[in-house]
């Protein structure tokens, strides 16, 4: 039987979601009490893979076992194995086909940039000292939803067999004293909300002009977007999928 896990967590003391050789994981703190509590060896797929101190209060992931769960039992036991970063918010029987990453139908992230420093979410928020032309950030924000192609946003080397993402929603909002990027889409390449937010933070900075986005998207070169700011501030916060993968 397959079982989604919907779980949320702190990325600052991980190196990113996805098992690594030689540094400790998301994937595997979860992986390691599974195992232990359902007494046989379980692996996990997640929804994506989440860079290193990146963090999400929205995450699915899947398992199979042939063991009938009890399932809020399950998820009571998990949340007392855990550490305190890892939260698990409900355990769930699906289709024996369901599939946390290729099932699911859009993802969305929030990057906060912090406008004025703050002795509680430096560890949570990247802080910019100068002003930023929030008009023009929003301006090139709406460029995105020309293009479907954003390889110049996505780490160089990566084994994806398309650069092709459809953009749902790219906006920025001031709240209080913080800047937050919403962006929506169907599918992320490695790296690239954090390139996409280091080039419109250019743009804000008046580095670069609006429209020199279209022709940093065309180029498909890394090396022509702006630079990628640090994970501690992006949050995976919604992913959706439909209905007819539950039981």
């Amino acid at each position: 039987m397959r079982y989604f896990i919907e779980l949320a967590y702190n990325g600052a003391a991980y190196h990113g979601w996805q098992n690594q050789p030689n540094a400790i994981s998301v994937q595997e703190v979860i992986e390691d009490s599974l195992s232990k509590l359902l007494g046989e060896s379980v692996a996990i797929v997640g929804a994506g893979r989440t860079d290193a101190g990146v963090h999400a209060t929205q995450m699915f992931a899947h398992f199979e076992t042939e063991k009938d769960i009890d399932e809020p039992h399950l998820t009571y036991k998990l949340n007392a194995f855990l550490p305190k970063d890892i939260v698990i918010h409900s355990v769930f029987k699906v289709k024996p086909e369901a599939h946390a990453r290729f099932d699911a139908t859009s993802r969305a992230y929030i990057y906060r940039v912090s406008l004025k420093k703050n002795a509680f979410n430096y560890d949570f928020a990247y802080h910019i000292k100068h002003q930023l032309d929030v008009d023009k950030m929003n301006e090139a924000a709406k460029i995105l939803f020309l293009y479907n192609d954003f390889q110049c946003f996505s780490k160089v080397n990566t084994d994806v067999k398309t650069y092709n993402c459809k953009i749902m929603e790219a906006v920025w909002t001031l709240e209080k004293d913080e800047l937050h990027f919403k962006i929506k889409a169907d599918r992320f390449l490695r790296n690239m909300v954090r390139a996409i937010v280091g080039t419109m933070i250019n743009i804000g900075l008046g580095k670069i002009e609006v429209q020199d986005l279209h022709t940093i998207i065309q180029s498909k070169n890394r090396g022509e977007a702006g630079y990628s700011v640090p994970g501690h501030a992006l949050y995976l916060t919604e992913v959706i999928y439909p209905e007819h993968i539950k039981l």
